[in-house]
């Protein structure tokens, strides 16, 4: 019957990453409220992923990424969904060919992300890297000499790289700083009454990394945007500047960073996300980078979404997107990756 609830229990869902991010209390809450006992796995070679997800109708990712061999093998698949935004690790063009349905949450995490770009600005601005570094050393009076370098907020300027939800959020939170804000965007020009109402001047991208104190990255990964700071990039920055990326790290030339930040051209990095780093990788241990040699960077392992609330909201909203296509329904406009799909079943237009 049109409109009738299908009990998710009749279907095969697999919700990767069970490890690197477990399923927590009342994520399985959710699960629960849709008769929904997903098979918890955590996969990351295409090998892995092809066998964990055999058979099944529904995926619900966090981090694994999903190339075309792995799209390809998932013969009764209707929809992936993304917990979370980006969905650079989804092959959404073999997803779209195989009639797959690709959802994600737009705009969650904004306010965690907004707070942690700020976390790492105060870190940097206030030397506790290199402080806490030396004290743990027992280097009081190196620890003391630093404070020297310190910042005034009020003083410095703050450049956005890209102006959406999170760079927004993060622009009101530097304003109470009393931080001069620009940023750059792909149309620049077209009027932004956002950026009037928070005094944000918009520029290129040149001119912003030569004002800037601060980079802030709120860009998604795509091939435009892959090493868009690269060493001639990283050179145009303002001497002794800061770069602070809780993007997506392949925008970064990585190596290029790292000699820029050990040559004291730039005064220091905050870095959440990365390009050789993958702090999702399943096992624990040592990975090799300059990065984690550098006392002027600060390293957080892709955690600058995370709080209980997002986790709550992007939680009831994938799910959402999952429970639509698999109860016969579109999922919310504005939550479909793939909008030109052509879905295996045939999906209504009431979301009910």
């Amino acid at each position: 019957m049109k409109g009738a609830r299908v009990d998710l229990h009749d279907f095969r869902v697999v919700r990767l990453n069970a490890r690197v991010s477990p399923v927590y209390d009342e994520e399985l809450q959710v699960y629960a409220r849709y008769g929904l006992n997903p098979i918890q796995a955590e996969a990351n070679t295409p090998a892995e992923l092809i066998n964990v997800l055999g058979g099944c109708e529904g995926v619900l990712v966090v981090s694994s990424a999903l190339p075309k061999a792995v799209i390809e093998s998932l013969r009764q698949c209707r929809v992936i969904s993304r917990l979370g935004i980006g969905t650079d690790k989804i092959d959404c063009q073999a997803a779209t060919q195989a009639g797959i349905v690709v959802t994600n949450v737009p705009g969650c995490f904004a306010e965690e992300m907004a707070d942690h770009t700020m976390a790492f600005i105060l870190a940097l601005a206030r030397k506790f890297p290199q402080m806490s570094a030396a004290m743990q050393r027992g280097d009081w009076s190196g620890s003391r000499r630093l404070a020297i370098q310190n910042q005034r907020l009020s003083q410095c300027t703050l450049g956005l790289v890209g102006f959406g939800d999170s760079a927004r959020r993060v622009a009101q939170r530097a304003s109470a700083f009393g931080m001069r804000l620009i940023a750059t965007r792909r149309r620049l020009d077209q009027a932004d009454l956002i950026a009037q109402s928070l005094n944000v001047t918009l520029m290129d991208l040149d001119s912003l990394l030569a004002q800037a104190d601060f980079v802030s990255l709120h860009l998604p990964l795509t091939p435009d945007t892959f090493h868009l700071l690269d060493k001639k990039k990283l050179r145009k920055m303002k001497p002794g500047a800061y770069l602070i990326n809780t993007a997506r790290g392949g925008i970064v030339d990585e190596r290029a960073l790292a000699e820029a930040l050990d040559a004291g051209s730039l005064g220091g990095a905050g870095l959440d996300t990365f390009e050789e780093i993958n702090p999702f990788c399943g096992v624990d241990g040592w990975q090799e980078s300059a990065l984690l040699h550098l006392e002027n960077v600060i390293l957080t392992p892709h955690v600058s979404a995370l709080s209980e609330q997002g986790l709550r909201e992007v939680t009831e909203q994938g799910m959402a997107n999952l429970a639509a296509v698999l109860q016969g329904h579109w999922p919310l406009q504005k939550n479909i990756v793939n909008s030109d799909v052509l879905p295996k079943y045939k999906l209504s237009t009431v979301n009910s």
